[in-house]
Parts: structure tokens; sequence; C-alpha cells
């Protein structure tokens, strides 16, 4: 049977009509030169040919009996492309208004007796240039794969060129009938064998565990370098923003794009990373909007950060992630302060995941995990919502800021060459803010999405990506690369960027 691994399965537990658990994508597309009919028709014979290629298209979840361990994939039969493929009736609409339609999309929750996934199609954008295109929202529920994943999933779909590859039917199954739900007392015994192994791996890793944590604990728990070295609270609780409430049902959503080779200067630029610069746009931007909303919080926003535990080579379709917390060094005033201390921030990061990586869990026992699992989160969020904690109770991060490596080549879907990729993603009760980023042919492309009561004014906010990234640019691609001695990359990265404190 396949059965969801417990992180996967935890994606269902905590989901609420508040909380869908859902990940999606908002994608412009350029249609072929002369084409004259619907994408709609075109996306659904398109997939059609393909269903075959990635699990998630035909299969559904299959619940155990009284919900007393994870539910599982079952195939189904017969896909109905008109419920997953579906066309947005307004004929005619701005970038902006389309990003409206999505926020409402993205908003809903995915029909659990279906396979989990969806595509809503554009027929026309009008384009801030004046160019016309078409569009696309897909959203897949996190439960069944995560980024990494998605690309996997992104592949089936997607062609190098214009013109459609050839896709070789699926297969027949010899014995069909093996491929559907097990009976009643298989599915109870899976439960219980699957939480006696699971008790079994988790019991052996735990020396491991304990040794990594610990070491990691006490990396983390001092500030400066050798003599110098303070101790400090391995725990840090994020400052008091609007982003960090209880969500309601309602989103708010707006993107981004900026040329990936100037970010990828700017990185060069003071010896830092692709992501430091990422994350310093993302603090730059807070800052702006922060200071216009409510006030630039005395201590650094912290945001959460996914980091992916997948092997090399893996390609299977489940959540293989973990989070982390970086500092985002926005109490600082100078541009070039902030960024050295998020390069502190990411180093420790870096540092702490090398130790963790290997030992941390994907995976629980099943037995009763819908039971115990659903009920004690659900009445925690509950009591979060209802009683006025979320203004009063700290969390450990403002935000989610993710940064998804895409593909740098263009890609076609059903003849029509995808212009953008703008991720959405995931807010929850007390993080009510999700900026991710996805690199593309050129592009970094930002989806910012948001619970619409704690971030009303989404596109002050998208502007002020914009407008960080100019300043960026100016301050960092003339930077001065720093003295080339024997140090490390991470005290090479800190000088280059004292350098143009000093230089601006």
């Amino acid at each position: 049977m396949n059965t969801l691994s417990g992180l996967d399965a935890s994606f269902l537990y905590l989901e609420t009509p508040e909380m869908p658990m859902h990940v999606g994508s908002f994608c412009l597309y350029e249609l072929p030169e002369g084409f004259k009919g619907s994408l709609h028709k075109a996306l659904k014979a398109h997939i059609a040919q393909r269903l075959h290629l990635a699990t998630i298209f035909n299969h559904k979840l299959g619940f155990m009996p009284l919900d007393l361990g994870h539910p599982m994939w079952v195939e189904v039969d017969d896909v109905d492309l008109e419920f997953h493929v579906r066309q947005v009736k307004r004929k005619s609409l701005t970038v902006r208004q389309a990003e409206a339609v999505c926020a409402e999309l993205h908003a809903q929750l995915m029909d659990r007796d279906h396979p989990l996934w969806e595509f809503h199609v554009f027929e026309r954008i009008k384009r801030p240039d004046g160019s016309l295109c078409a569009g696309v929202y897909s959203k897949v529920h996190h439960a069944a794969l995560d980024g990494k994943a998605g690309t996997a999933l992104t592949q089936a779909i997607m062609d190098m060129q214009a013109t459609p590859r050839d896709v070789p039917p699926a297969t027949p199954s010899p014995d069909k009938s093996s491929q559907h739900a097990p009976n009643m007392g298989q599915m109870i015994g899976a439960v219980f064998s699957n939480s006696l192994a699971q008790y079994v791996s988790l019991i052996k890793a735990i020396p491991q565990a304990a040794r990594a944590l610990g070491s990691t604990v006490v990396k983390q728990s001092f500030s400066g370098s050798g003599a110098s070295k303070k101790p400090k609270s391995p725990l840090r609780l994020a400052p008091m923003t609007d982003f960090n409430v209880a969500v309601t049902r309602e989103r708010s959503f707006g993107t981004v794009s900026l040329p990936f080779v100037d970010c990828r200067a700017m990185a060069k630029a003071v010896g830092g990373s692709f992501n430091d610069i990422v994350l310093w746009i993302c603090a730059t931007a807070l800052r702006t909007y922060l200071a216009q909303h409510g006030g630039i919080p005395k201590k650094s926003l912290l945001a959460a950060m996914p980091i992916s535990l997948r092997a090399e080579g893996n390609q299977e379709l489940n959540t293989q992630a973990s989070m982390t917390v970086v500092e985002l060094g926005t109490q600082f005033t100078d541009p070039m302060k902030r960024l050295r201390a998020i390069m502190a921030s990411t180093g420790k990061v870096k540092t702490a995941m090398v130790d963790l990586k290997g030992v941390l869990p994907t995976d629980y026992p099943s037995l009763l995990a819908p039971w115990i699992v659903g009920g004690i989160a659900k009445a925690a969020f509950k009591a979060y919502s209802a009683t006025g904690l979320s203004h009063r109770l700290p969390m450990l991060a403002n935000l989610v800021i993710s940064n998804v490596p895409g593909p740098q080549v263009p890609l076609y879907m059903a003849g029509a060459r995808m212009l953008t990729n703008h991720p959405m993603s995931i807010v929850i009760h007390g993080v009510a803010l999700n900026i991710t980023i996805q690199t593309y042919a050129g592009s970094v492309d930002f989806g910012v999405i948001a619970d619409k009561q704690a971030l009303a004014q989404v596109h002050e906010l998208t502007d002020a990506l914009t407008r960080a990234f100019a300043e960026g640019r100016s301050l960092m691609v003339e930077a001065p690369a720093g003295p080339r001695k024997k140090r490390s990359a991470r005290q090479n990265a800190v000088q280059a960027a004292s350098a143009v404190t000093k230089a601006t």
C-alpha cells in the first residue's frame, strides 16, 4: 500500500477552512503565433495524454477504517478532466485582476474525493506593457508533493520546445485489481505494522539525533568569535507585527519578476549567495512596508525558511523538508549592516543543517495519528484565534521565505511558452505572510501570499520589493570584491560586505 508519510499526512490533519494546505502557482504564457483556439481545450487534451507520467494525476486519497492511521493513495479508473482543468469565465483581465482571482481560488479547499490537483485557465490577460498573454493558476495539495517533487511533476507536463514531445501511451497493467484499495483487514494490519516499524526506527535514531541536536544547540548558543564569544539563548521569539495574527478565509496575492543575472551579480559583488540577496531584498522591502504600517520593530524580523532533506536523485512525490529560522536584520537602517546580519545568520543555519540533515524525521507512527495530531492541532488553532492569543503570543517567525531553484531555459505547455512562474504557498495561524521565490529562464519570480486582513495592501509590498532590488543593485554591483587571503568563504563574504559599507 502506498501510505502517506507522517509529514505528508500532517498537511491533511492540520487543514481547516481558514488554513488550506495546498501549494500552487500563477504562470503567464505566450500563445503560439497565429493561435486561434482555446488554451483551456488545448490544455485538457495535452494533459489527457500525460496522466500516466505523474501519479498525482490519477491517484486520490483512501482513508483507513475509523481513521486509525495515515491515509494512502489509491488509483482511480477515470480522471474527470472537466473537473480538474477549468476555464476562468472572465474573458479579459489585467495581471492584478488575475492575481485577485488567484487569491480567491487559493483560499478554497480542495475536494478530497478527487485527485488533489486543479488547473484554472485565463484565456486573455493584459500585461503592464500592453501586450496580451494567457495564464494558468494551478494548485496541488501539499500532502502530495513539495517543491522538489513539484519539479519532477513539471517535467512530466512541460516541454523544452513549442512542439510537444511524443509521449508513449501508458503500458496496461497485467493485474489492474492489485492497484485498487485493499480490504479492511489489510489496511488495519498495515497501520499496526507501519507504526511498529516507525517506533523501532525512532528508538534507533534517538542517540544520533540527540548528539546532533546537542551539538547544534551549543553552536547556536554563543555569539561572537574566539575569546569574545558570549552565551545566549538558543530560542528566539519574533517581534510582534501585523503578520502574526490568526488567519481568515480570505487571501491577498501579488507578484514581482526581477532579472536573475543582476541578483547573481549582487551576490558575487559582496561574496554572498543568491539566497542571501533574496533575503536582503525581502528584508529591505519589509522595512519599507512596516515603516508605513505600524512601525519597524526594534528586534530583527525572523523568517522561517524551508530546508530540503531530499537526497540527490530522489524523485519520490512526497515532502522531504524541514524548517529553520534566519534573522533578516530589519532593525538596521544601514543596508549593508542588514546584509551582514543576514549572511551571519544563514552561515549558522548551513552549519547546523550539516549536523541535522541526516537525522531529522519526516515520518512518525501512524496509529491514531489522525485523531491525535488533528485533534490537538485544531483545538490549539481554535484557542489561538478565539481567545485573543493571536495578538499577545509571540511566534518563532514573522513570515516564511522560501527560495526554489528552477530551470534557466524556457519551458512550454500545450505549445504555449511559459513567461513567468510565480509560486503560491501556505499561510497559517500566527504566520500570515509567505514570500516564495522561483527562479526560471533568467527571471526571479516572487509570489507573495498573505491573509487579506494581515496584508490588505499586498501591492505596496510587491512595489517595495522592486525598489529594494533597485537599491541593492546600485549599492552592490560595483562593490569591491574584498581581499583574497586564506580565509573561509563566510569570512570572505563578511569582509566583502564590510568593504561595501565603508565605500558607501
